[in-house]
């Protein structure tokens, strides 16, 4: 079969493509038809590559949006104090410890730019994001490297005693982390912050800590309001499901969150983001509702990940786990024959620093997908060779992936 487009595509920079960009490029080429030759009914491309929430916004959520679409392309938003006063009144924060972005991405620059000196350290792998841009304007960069012996799990005393011996003077710890979903407790954070207190800043990348279940309360966003030293960052597109929106915030005492605040433009937030913001205290119940299905979905496609023959799942607290493939598979082959062959879009961790392509992060979504996603996996790693006369299941990876 074809592939639908130029999979160079996919190793061209340290993030995967965007959903637009892979519609715009194969809107039409048969990409997720049934089958290993594209045989059988058309199926729309499966996404298991952007961290969406699948249950959220709902689709009454979606139906308001659509009706204000006009007035919200034809007119400016308000400017950003607006904003953030209403997302502070639906989560109860003081407007003075909180700034807004369009993205947490834009606040990792302005972080990086204004409030890292000289040196950063983050254990790897993690977001990109926290090595790329204080590389790009010249900082040092500590990383910390999570074993995999381990489970990738970050031992604070080490990372402490890191800190220490490199002397950097800026600490990032993403909870859970990304890829691997790895979850550190509300107190051990507390014990770090309190480690900590003597350097310029420790920030704490809280992106997808809505999705944590293994305690109620996780996130330590109040404690970074009276701490001098500590930013707590939030990403409202991966905890709602709307990454193309772009709008996260900060969590800091007021004098670091109005230096911030003070560098942004007035109108970096978009109408959408101010639409979705202003319908928030509408829709409490059903956010909570959609974690507790990610939940549930979480703990069902580990269980039927771990079923497949030399596949490791490692436990994750975010809405995506990271799994090894079997010994002798090459990620980024087996991501372009899912994509091409089945439709379904993974993410490869061969460009994550700390990382290798024998690690994919596959979000967590509902029973269906993940039917057709392990169904994917076993034609593409296990395929059955002709057999006359009986059914024939083999049990040994394919080892032709590799390249």
């Amino acid at each position: 079969m074809s592939q639908p487009f130029d999979m160079g595509l996919l190793r061209s920079t340290a993030h995967s493509p965007s959903w637009a960009m892979l519609n715009r490029l194969a809107p039409d080429s048969g990409a997720g038809r049934s089958g290993p030759a594209g045989r059988g009914e058309p199926q729309e491309r499966l996404d298991f590559c952007i961290p969406c929430n699948p249950y959220f916004p709902t689709p009454e959520m979606f139906a308001r949006l659509r009706d204000s679409l006009e007035s919200t392309l034809t007119y400016y938003p308000s400017d950003t104090d607006t904003v953030t006063a209403e997302l502070c009144s639906v989560l109860g924060l003081n407007p003075q410890t909180v700034a807004m972005g369009n993205g947490s991405t834009e606040l990792i620059t302005w972080i990086d730019h204004l409030l890292v000196k000289e040196s950063l350290a983050v254990p790897i792998p993690t977001f990109g994001r926290w090595t790329d841009q204080p590389m790009e304007t010249g900082k040092r960069v500590d990383m910390f490297p999570l074993r995999e012996d381990q489970d990738f799990a970050l031992d604070l005393q080490e990372y402490v005693r890191f800190i220490r011996r490199r002397g950097s003077r800026v600490a990032v710890v993403c909870n859970p982390n990304n890829p691997d979903g790895g979850y550190l407790r509300r107190q051990q954070i507390l014990w770090l912050l309190d480690e900590l207190v003597d350097l310029d800043l420790v920030v704490i990348d809280e992106s997808f800590i809505d999705f944590v279940d293994a305690e109620r309360a996780a996130s330590v966003a109040s404690e970074a309001a009276i701490r001098p030293n500590v930013i707590v960052l939030k990403s409202l597109g991966k905890n709602f499901g709307l990454h193309g929106i772009r709008f996260g915030y900060l969590v800091a005492n007021p004098a670091l969150a109005g230096t911030v605040r003070r560098a942004l433009p007035k109108w970096n937030l978009n109408a959408f983001a101010e639409t979705v913001v202003f319908m928030l205290k509408d829709y409490a119940v059903p956010y909570r509702n959609s974690l507790t299905l990610v939940s549930r979905d979480r703990a069902n496609m580990s269980l039927a990940l771990a079923g497949l023959p030399g596949m490791v799942v490692f436990l994750s607290q975010g809405n995506f786990l990271l799994v090894k493939l079997p010994d002798g598979i090459d990620g980024a082959a087996l991501r372009d024959r899912l994509l091409a062959e089945h439709g379904v879009f993974v993410r490869e961790c061969g460009n994550k620093l700390g990382s290798s392509s024998q690690f994919l992060r596959l979000v967590v979504r509902p029973y269906e997908d993940v039917q057709r996603l392990i169904t994917a996996l076993q034609a593409t790693l296990y395929p059955a060779p002709p057999v006359y006369g009986y059914e024939y299941e083999t049990q040994q990876p394919l080892r032709a992936l590799t390249g």
